[in-house]
């Protein structure tokens, strides 16, 4: 049985040592590492095919600035690389690179100076996030914006344009689970800023969130898209939710801290499904606390330890708990649209009653769930006063839904 032991072991570090490769070669985002000087020493090869080039062509012949256009060759020499220097790491900065074909690929560019043991620099690892969806959703806006301000009827169709493209289209199918959304926008007039996301992270984990941005409007807007896009790109990568919301908090905060503060409130979390149910892992940034509906009944908003509003405070604190759900238990995320609507024109809807409803369809559905929360906001009429955003994750009973 030693034997056997000994030969497994070289098997499976062989096996971790070609997945940790296989994972660099072909991450869902670029990877490089450069010398001081910028020379390009490693690239991996999800990069390399956007760039359309290959690695003998790059590696140890081309500096990072190389792959840049001139404005952006013009601003990391005068602006990125110093202050990479100066304070040893910068996240989501855009950057716009050129192919070998000549095409402009936009992105979003984060750098580490890599030190050694005497703490002098070595070297510079940098991310790089594919931003198009992004960069043309921006351009979309700034045309909307445009043709919309010469009458209502436009400044509507804006409105609905521009909230679909902060929403994705449809959510992804979690295996072994039941998910829904919904968006009720409280003015036909003016795009929210709510937003929300359910995609996969790994085979066996997805990723979701659900946040407000301060304010409305087309500025607003803006702010949505970026931390949605920037949010779901530094989940790719972070060890946990807690650290992705620090990311979103980081660009936030550095884009926004001018004369024009924006922050946003988010819930953002993991889950992996399994026989039993699903593990969930959840941070929460200043956003109401999730509620969970068991199958037996009994319901409980979530706790949310030192969650600070998103990018309101340069090093704003997010702490993670983890729940698990069984079968029949369903968990709800929602904006404070809700909460904060009004009954009969004057009394708040609040999170109490909110529980107590919901609970007594125990055991339910995120479908149920939702289609419920729906028919309440229907309910309050003009007592909305502001957009609401519902997303909802279930593990069906066994034998299909209750009754």
């Amino acid at each position: 049985m030693c034997e056997t032991g000994d030969q497994a072991g070289p098997a499976f570090s062989a096996l971790l040592e070609d997945s940790a490769d296989d994972l660099y070669e072909h991450a869902p985002c670029g990877y490089l590492s450069t010398l001081l000087d910028g020379t390009i020493a490693k690239i991996n090869a999800t990069l390399l095919g956007w760039l359309g080039r290959e690695r003998d062509d790059v590696v140890g012949r081309l500096r990072f600035a190389d792959l840049l256009t001139v404005g952006g060759r013009i601003y990391h020499e005068t602006h990125f690389a110093p202050l990479l220097r100066m304070q040893g790491e910068l996240g989501g900065v855009a950057f716009e690179l050129k192919t070998a074909a000549g095409a402009r690929l936009p992105v979003l560019v984060t750098s580490t100076v890599k030190t050694g043991v005497d703490g002098q620099p070595q070297l510079i690892r940098t991310t790089v996030f594919d931003a198009r969806d992004r960069r043309a959703y921006e351009q979309e806006l700034l045309r909307a914006r445009e043709a919309a301000e010469q009458e209502r009827d436009r400044v509507q169709r804006l409105a609905r344009t521009l909230q679909q493209t902060l929403l994705p289209p449809a959510l992804a199918e979690v295996p072994g689970m039941e998910v829904a959304a919904y968006y009720h926008p409280a003015s036909a007039d003016e795009v929210g800023g709510d937003f929300y996301d359910l995609f996969p992270l790994t085979g066996d984990t997805w990723g979701f969130f659900l946040g407000d941005v301060s304010g409305k409007g087309a500025a607003a807007a803006v702010v949505t898209s970026m931390a949605r896009y920037t949010l779901r790109a530094a989940a790719v990568y972070a060890p946990d939710p807690a650290s992705a919301l620090t990311s979103l908090n980081t660009v936030l905060h550095r884009e926004y801290r001018g004369a024009d503060p924006r922050y946003c409130t988010v819930v953002h979390g993991r889950v992996r499904p399994d026989d039993g149910g699903a593990a969930v892992t959840l941070a929460t940034g200043g956003h109401p606390p999730a509620l969970l509906i068991r199958a037996d009944g009994t319901s409980e908003f979530l706790p949310e330890p030192g969650g600070q509003l998103v990018g309101a405070l340069p090093d704003a604190r997010f702490t993670t708990v983890d729940v698990r759900l069984a079968p029949g238990d369903t968990l709800l995320l929602y904006s404070d649209g809700l909460t904060e609507a009004r009954t009969n024109g004057r009394t708040r809807y609040s999170e109490e009653r909110l529980r107590t409803h919901l609970t007594g369809l125990a055991p339910t559905t995120a479908p149920a769930v939702v289609t419920a929360v729906t028919e309440l906001l229907a309910g309050f009429g003009d007592g909305v006063d502001d957009d609401t955003a519902l997303l909802a994750l279930s593990v069906p009973l066994p034998g299909g839904d209750p009754p």
